[in-house]
Formats: structure tokens, C-alpha cells, sequence
């Protein structure tokens, strides 16, 4: 995954195109919530290796769960028939098994992390969502920015 890809993922709307969804009632009702909620840090820890992905956990859980139950809700209000995957924990993903994984060997990527002898946990300061329109090529995943949407009290750029 490039540096630029990298992104914690709260809810995929399965199902749905960004035409299937009043886009507008939509970033209508989650700013007017997201105002509400505090900007709040996660912190992610040392990568594991999994089934699917390469990723790195996150915590605290809770404003995380919040947000996405906030977008789940959002989701239901515009009436647009759709299967939600929310995510079930903050999560970093840094690469995916896809073409050429197969010649990956995860006991040794396993037996590399844990010679790091060092703490390799990061903060992430979080007082925004993006709205996208994601699709998976095969080999990446693609997404197009629709729209991004500030957390209260977020600092504006000058």
C-alpha cells in the first residue's frame, strides 16, 4: 500500500454507487452530527500478519464504534437500500493478499517484526472523515474523493 493509501476504514456501504444515495441530504446529516463529536487520537501499535491483509490495530475502540454507528445510521436515513460492513475495530491496513501474495511467507514477515526489538506504535489525531467511492481492481483498492467532512472544534487550515 502506498504511503497515500493508507486509511482507517469505518463503513463500507456495500451494495451502493454514489448515484444510488442523495449524496447531498447525506453530507447534510453526518456534518451536522460530526459537529458534535471531539477530534480524539487513535493509537496504532506493531503490524500483524493476517489471513488477508498486513495491519496494525488501533485503540481506544469507543469514539471509533461511535462514528461508525453514527454513519451506519446516517446511511439508513437517506433510504438507500444497502448492506453495511462497518468496520469492527480501528485499523490500519498497510498491504492486502492479492496477486503475488501467494509467494509471500508469512512466518518470516512474523519472525521480522518481532526482531524489531522497539516499540513501533504511532498516534493519529483524528478530526475528520472523507466520504469516497471505493472499487477493487484486483491487484489495489481504488477509491475517489466525494467529500470531507470536519469533526467539531476541528482546525480549519489557513
Amino acid at each position: 500500500m502506498p504511503l497515500e493509501g493508507i486509511h482507517c476504514t469505518l463503513l463500507h456501504a456495500v451494495g451502493l454507487h454514489r448515484d444510488d444515495v442523495d449524496l447531498d441530504a447525506l453530507l447534510k446529516d453526518v456534518e451536522d452530527r460530526a459537529r458534535t463529536v471531539d477530534p480524539f487520537t487513535l493509537t496504532f501499535d506493531r503490524p500483524a500478519i493476517g489471513a488477508i491483509a498486513v495491519e496494525i490495530s488501533g485503540w481506544p475502540g469507543n469514539p471509533f464504534t461511535a462514528v461508525v454507528e453514527m454513519l451506519i445510521q446516517a446511511m439508513a436515513r437517506t433510504g438507500a437500500a444497502f448492506a453495511p460492513a462497518p468496520s469492527r475495530y480501528p485499523h490500519l491496513s498497510l498491504a492486502y493478499t492479492s496477486d503475488g501474495a501467494q509467494d509471500v511467507d508469512a512466518v518470516t514477515l512474523r519472525a521480522a517484526l518481532a526482531a524489531i526489538e522497539e516499540p513501533l506504535s504511532a498516534t493519529v489525531a483524528v478530526d475528520r472523515l472523507h466520504l469516497v467511492e471505493q472499487w477493487h481492481d484486483g491487484a489495489h483498492i481504488r477509491w475517489e474523493p466525494i467529500a470531507e467532512v470536519r469533526l467539531a472544534q476541528a482546525v480549519v487550515p489557513a
